[in-house]
């Protein structure tokens, strides 16, 4: 077997790890509260990360720190976004509003960084955008006054996972990959954990914990397997494929996300939601295959869980 062939099994991997981790974490949300539960993940996965990246964090010096400090705000806001969704909607809809962020990130580069926006690039938004509208939006609702809390924070988190991706790819060129990783994995967790007696002061959100086999089996998925393993693997794989094969292998996550919420928790979409996530799926494909290289080949974070 080829390294290419290799390379492309390890991103199917990551992509069906962070695919089946919505399901995950909507079950553990019945068991910890949802900085709680980012906390304990977060944590978890800096203790794993700790070991191999501390030479590298050494070596990058304070810039790097200071570089993964921005990243992990990043990182930390889209988790949270994400998560506090997920209590609010299904794993299947979250899936596919979390992937519409791919689809955000050429936009973004085009109106940030003045790079230039192909017609494909804003022909994939278009059916990305048509297929949000018909995935949030109820027939026969009131328009954009019906949309549900959790819809919109999950449109929080794929926004807030875009430009988290500009960053990666602003900041990796200067800065080791592992440090960058690591630094932004372990603000994430100081900042979850921060968050918990504030969400709990005003009111948003009460701290709770049932320690259970399944929540200790959700971070172990999470921390071991969503983030240190994936990111680990996608970095050394996108080393030894190409981003269009890479793109094709990411545009799956939100399938795994349907498909494993329809087995494990029974949730079945509508004809109505099935024709907009297909549209965003087609637009994920048109704007990754037609629009420009992947502005973080090589970040080590995905747009999943």
């Amino acid at each position: 077997m080829t390294d290419r062939n290799r390379a492309d099994l390890a991103l199917l991997f990551c992509t069906v790890v962070w695919g089946t981790t919505f399901v995950v974490v909507k079950d553990a949300l019945a068991h910890a509260s949802v900085f709680v539960f980012l906390t304990m993940r977060f944590t978890l996965a800096t203790a794993l990360l700790a070991p191999t990246a501390r030479r590298a964090i050494a070596r990058e010096g304070k810039g790097a720190i200071l570089a993964g400090t921005a990243l992990g705000v990043l990182l930390f806001a889209g988790y949270a976004f994400q998560t506090l969704g997920l209590e609010r909607t299904t794993a299947s809809k979250a899936g596919l509003i979390t992937g519409f962020g791919v689809v955000l990130v050429p936009l973004l580069q085009g109106l940030l960084f003045g790079a230039r926006v192909s017609v494909w690039v804003w022909g994939g938004a278009l059916l990305a955008f048509s297929g949000m509208y018909f995935l949030t939006v109820p027939t026969g609702s009131a328009g954009l006054d019906s949309l549900a809390t959790g819809d919109l924070l999950v449109g929080a988190c794929a926004v807030t996972f875009a430009f988290h991706v500009l960053y990666v790819g602003k900041f990796r060129a200067g800065y080791s990959t592992l440090a960058l990783n690591a630094i932004q994995v372990a603000v994430t967790a100081v900042l979850a954990a921060a968050a918990i007696p504030i969400a709990h002061a005003t009111g948003g959100e009460a701290a709770r914990l049932r320690f259970t086999p399944g929540l200790a089996a959700a971070l172990v998925a999470t921390a071991a397997g969503a983030t240190a393993l994936a990111f680990t693997l996608q970095v050394w794989a996108q080393r030894h494929t190409t981003p269009t094969r890479a793109a094709i292998l990411f545009s799956m996550e939100p399938v795994f996300a349907v498909a494993t919420s329809a087995l494990v928790l029974g949730e079945r979409l509508g004809a109505r939601s099935l024709a907009g996530g297909a549209l965003v799926l087609a637009g994920i494909l048109l704007s990754e295959l037609k629009g420009p290289a992947p502005v973080a080949a090589e970040s080590g974070v995905g747009t999943g869980n």
